[in-house]
C-alpha cells in the first residue's frame, strides 16, 4: 500500500491523532477502480466527494492537487484507489473546528474476486435511517462493518442490509438492482444507504428504472437480481439465503452492455 497525505493542500508526513476522522468519523470517503494508470470514474466521484462535503460543511482541497497525488501512485496494475476526507484536527468535543481539513490519498491490490454463484445473506443488523446522512459515502460505517462479520460467520461473500421497516436497502459493500415485472427496480435511498458511482450509470442507462421500497419478499421472487459498485463493477446474484434467483437474458443482456461500455471491469 502507497499513501499520501494532505493538510488543506500542503502535503504533510503524518495523521495527526487528534484529526476528527479518527475521533468521530466525521468525514467522506471515496473508493474507485484503476486501470492502466488511470482512473476513468474520477469525474463522478469527485462530483460525489464535493456533494458529501458540501453536505457536511466540509472544505475540499484543490482537485487538481488530489488527483495529480493518486495518478502518481498509480502503476499500469488494475488497483483499488481510495480517498479519505476528514474535516481535520481539533481538540476534544463534538462542536467542528475550522481548521484546514485532512485528505489522506491510498492505493491497494484489487480485491479477490467473489465466487462465481453468488449467494446472499440476509444481515441481522439494519440500516439506520437519517436523512442529513442518506445517500453520501460517509466515514460512520459500523453498521456495515457488523453486517459484513455475519456474512463471513454464514459462509457468504455478501449480504442484504434492510432497514428498521423491513425495507431492503443495500448489499453490505454494494447497490441493489432488481428484475421484477419487466422493470428494472433499486431501492429507494432517501433515509439511508450510500448512492453508488456504479448506481448512479446504471439509473442514466436503463430506461424507466423505478426507484422504490423493495421488500426481501420482493426480491425473492424477482426474475434476475445483481449488485454494483465502482470495484467490482456488476454482481449476479444466483441466491438469496436459500431461495435461488433464475438466470436471466435481461441480466445477462445488460452485463454485456456494461461490460462494453467499461471494459476495465474484466481486468483481473
Amino acid at each position: 500500500m502507497s499513501t499520501l497525505l494532505f493538510r488543506g493542500n500542503e502535503a504533510i508526513a503524518a495523521l495527526s491523532s487528534h484529526d476528527r476522522g479518527l475521533m468521530y468519523g466525521d468525514g467522506l470517503f471515496e473508493t474507485l477502480r484503476a486501470s492502466q494508470g488511470n482512473m476513468p470514474w474520477w469525474p463522478a466521484h469527485w462530483q460525489r466527494l464535493s456533494h458529501g462535503a458540501l453536505r457536511l460543511g466540509i472544505a475540499l482541497p484543490e482537485q487538481s492537487i488530489i488527483r495529480d497525488a493518486a495518478l502518481s501512485l498509480l502503476s499500469d496494475e488494475p488497483a483499488v484507489l481510495k480517498i479519505i476526507l476528514t474535516r481535520g484536527e481539533s481538540g476534544r468535543g463534538y462542536l467542528p473546528g475550522k481548521g484546514p481539513t485532512t485528505c489522506i490519498v491510498s492505493v491497494h491490490p484489487l480485491p479477490a474476486p467473489l465466487p462465481k454463484s453468488l449467494t446472499l445473506h440476509c444481515c441481522e443488523t439494519r440500516i439506520a435511517e437519517q436523512a442529513a446522512l442518506a445517500g453520501i459515502k460517509h466515514l460512520n460505517r459500523l453498521e456495515n462493518v457488523l453486517a459484513r462479520a455475519e456474512c463471513e460467520a454464514a459462509g457468504c461473500a455478501e449480504g442484504l442490509m434492510r432497514n428498521n421497516a423491513g425495507h431492503v436497502i443495500c448489499a453490505t459493500a454494494a447497490n441493489v438492482f432488481m428484475y421484477l415485472n419487466g422493470v428494472w427496480r433499486t431501492p429507494d435511498l432517501a433515509h439511508g444507504g450510500i448512492a453508488g458511482i456504479a448506481r448512479h450509470w446504471f439509473l442514466a442507462q436503463l430506461p424507466n428504472v423505478h426507484i422504490e421500497k423493495i421488500t426481501l419478499e420482493q426480491l425473492e421472487q424477482a426474475d434476475a437480481v445483481f449488485l454494483c459498485n465502482a470495484v467490482r463493477g456488476m454482481m449476479a446474484v444466483e441466491r438469496i439465503g436459500a431461495r435461488p434467483i433464475p438466470a436471466s437474458a435481461a441480466l445477462s443482456a445488460l452485463e454485456q452492455r456494461f461490460l462494453a461500455a467499461n471494459p476495465f471491469f474484466e481486468e483481473s
